[in-house]
């Protein structure tokens, strides 16, 4: 636990609550893990998550996004230098795979790590052991190795951009964390706690219109722009959200608006009748409410603004793509 108090991953999602579940399996081993998702996606939460699930958890789990730094001085930081092991060096300094011994250790960003880092990372990971720059002697480490990736390390390793050896030694365990757009059930309640957490003393409530922008938008920041989106607009509101605090990009860009423009272009190209476009549009609403809403009908049906029964009999109706879709 991180100061006593246990990281919780808020969701009512059905996938979520079946990747949290395989993550209470993978917690009691001490396999690597690597946590597959886009940026803002939650990967630090994840990696917390499974720290405090652990027997390590009374050790510290420490981070690093390897993204933010060059070369020279990302090693530096992973296994530490001794004193004068390079110009300004006026110290010796441990590492991160040392200060996480007995521990958890989180790299962040690691499909952004150079060759030659890749290298030592490799041969860390196989020995159990490290040496510092400048060092004459190996420091064994017993650590919890978690990586988190926000593009498909196969490609990389397809592409000779990622070592294959090291790929498969960092994700014995792999864990895909769907992104904001696919988990839209929990967006109610990710907005619930980021009031209570950005407006404590205050009673917040959203208004209908603003949630359905906020379920229709894409969210290609997920959940850290969800944050950034809650708290910029309860500092104006008063006593509820309307549309008019949300940005701009999400009051304009919800489902439907989206797909209505995707088709409008099919039917001002000259491709589709009027009549096709709009069958096409209906197939895509319920197509992608449904894949929003992991197939939950009653979701889709209010994502859509529709009752249920009607939902069912336009579902009905679209057992097959439309054929100019």
């Amino acid at each position: 636990m991180r100061g006593g108090i246990p990281v919780s991953i808020i969701t009512q999602n059905a996938r979520m609550r079946s990747i949290l579940k395989r993550l209470g399996k993978v917690a009691e081993s001490d396999s690597s893990v690597l946590l597959v998702g886009e940026t803002g996606s939650g990967k630090e939460i994840f990696a917390d998550y499974l720290h405090n699930l652990s027997v390590r958890n009374q050790k510290p789990i420490i981070k690093i996004g390897l993204s933010a730094f060059p070369s020279d001085l990302m090693a530096s930081e992973l296994f530490g230098h001794e004193k004068g092991a390079f110009t300004g060096a006026e110290a010796c300094k441990k590492g991160l795979f040392e200060l996480a011994d007995h521990g958890s250790l989180f790299l962040d960003d690691i499909d952004d790590v150079p060759p030659d880092i890749q290298a030592k990372l490799l041969r860390v990971l196989e020995s159990r052991e490290m040496m510092r720059i400048g060092g004459l002697k190996n420091i064994p480490i017993d650590i919890r190795l978690i990586s988190a990736s926000k593009v498909d390390l196969n490609e990389l390793v397809k592409r000779n951009m990622f070592r294959s050896d090291l790929f498969y030694r960092i994700n014995v365990v792999t864990i895909d964390i769907p992104p904001l757009r696919e988990r839209v059930d929990d967006i109610p309640l990710l907005v619930d706690h980021f009031l209570k957490r950005f407006a404590p003393n205050r009673k917040i409530s959203v208004t209908p219109d603003a949630m359905s922008c906020l379920t229709g938008y894409y969210w290609p920041g997920n959940i850290r722009e969800l944050r950034n989106v809650i708290q910029r607009a309860a500092l104006f509101a008063e006593d509820q959200i309307s549309s008019e605090e949300l940005s701009p990009e999400v009051r304009d860009n919800s489902l439907v608006d989206k797909l209505t423009g995707s088709c409008m272009d099919c039917f001002t190209s000259g491709g589709m009748s009027y009549q096709s476009t709009l069958e096409c549009l209906e197939y895509k609403l319920i197509r992608e409410a449904l894949r929003r809403t992991n197939g939950n009908q009653s979701h889709a049906a209010r994502l859509l603004k529709l009752s249920l029964s009607t939902f069912r009999d336009k579902m009905a109706k679209f057992q097959k793509k439309p054929s100019d879709c």
